[in-house]
């Protein structure tokens, strides 16, 4: 089957034929398809013959005891096998949080892993008829557009849209494993690190987070020519703090993430006087079409009262004017 482009069909395909089509491209099998989909294989064949013809060519080749697809199929079988997983997952989701409340949260997967996820019971305990959804991605995306009610992120204030609620700063200091710290030698003096392996973002020279590095952290110690035994490198803030917990090394630890680590004694701060602030912030921003739900507001309240625990840990002074927006 094969049509000129002047004849070919523009209006939409049948989801009907989809399912068809993608039942008989798996199995290969008018009959095992229309076993599966709970009708005749008539009525399968017919859903086929039907998308051939507003596709304008042939999907299968079909031979006496079995059928093969042909390239067009193989394209459009790529096609219908990542969309129909992707519209019936959409509509699970609605079904299931129809007359729910619901709050959906998009952050960066460090700060989801280290500060969010761990608080969260909180909040679900407080407000159990709440349904949470975290969509930890380090792309941020369009609260205009996208089916999210809050982000949370991470960066200078020049960078944040208006509206967008300072939850906390940064601060950094070097911090080590308890055990790591008992096998080596006294740590006293910066130059001291020297003897265990420094962990670090293995692109953070090369990106907008350079003042996380342990080279920024060792100029303001006054100290320009530092070899450390070894280096480790990674990807996440928290792969680094695990490598840190493991023994692995010492990590320039972001203070407002590790708290509880160092509350626990799983991280040791081996020196507490030489912390260094980033101009780096973590923000609360609220969805335009969100703002006025009382789920929103109550998600958002309890985030600023977790925030201003976070302060209060890093030794952060809050603005008289609001808790919300330190100095």
């Amino acid at each position: 089957m094969q049509h000129s482009q002047t004849h070919l069909r523009t209006r939409p395909i049948s989801a009907g034929q989809l399912r068809a089509f993608e039942a008989v491209a798996r199995h290969l099998n008018f009959r095992a398809a229309s076993e599966e989909m709970s009708l005749t294989q008539s009525a399968v064949s017919r859903q086929i013959q039907a998308l051939e013809e507003d596709v304008g060519v042939s999907l299968f080749l079909r031979h006496t005891r079995a059928v093969e697809l042909t390239g067009a199929g193989a394209q459009l079988l790529a096609a219908v096998s990542r969309a129909l997983p992707q519209i019936d997952g959409a509509v699970r989701q609605i079904r299931q949080s129809a007359g729910r409340k619901s709050v959906s949260i998009t952050t960066f997967a460090s700060f989801a892993s280290m500060w969010l996820i761990p608080r969260m019971e909180v909040f679900q305990r407080q407000n159990p008829g709440i349904d949470i959804r975290i969509d930890a991605s380090d792309i941020a995306v369009d609260l205009e557009v996208a089916d999210v009610d809050l982000a949370i992120r991470y960066g200078p204030a020049s960078t944040m849209p208006a509206g967008a609620v300072r939850l906390f700063g940064e601060q950094l200091t070097p911090v080590i494993s308890p055990w790591l710290l008992k096998s080596g030698s006294t740590i006293e003096k910066p130059e001291d690190l020297t003897q265990f392996a420094l962990i670090e973002a293995g692109d953070a020279h090369r990106s907008h987070l350079e003042w996380l590095t342990w080279r920024r952290w060792f100029d303001h110690q006054k100290l320009t020519r530092v070899v450390p035994k070894r280096w480790l490198y990674f990807s996440y803030a928290y792969q680094m703090v695990q490598a840190a917990l493991a023994g692995q090394g010492v990590v320039l630890g972001r203070l407002s993430l590790i708290a509880e680590n160092l509350a626990r004694g799983d991280l040791v701060e081996v020196l507490p006087n030489t912390r260094i602030s980033s101009p780096m912030a973590y923000w609360l921003i609220v969805g335009p079409r969100s703002s006025a739900r009382p789920e929103i507001r109550a998600f958002g309240d309890w985030l600023q009262l977790q925030a201003q625990a976070t302060r209060k840990t890093g030794g952060e002074v809050a603005d008289p004017e609001t808790l919300a927006h330190p100095d």
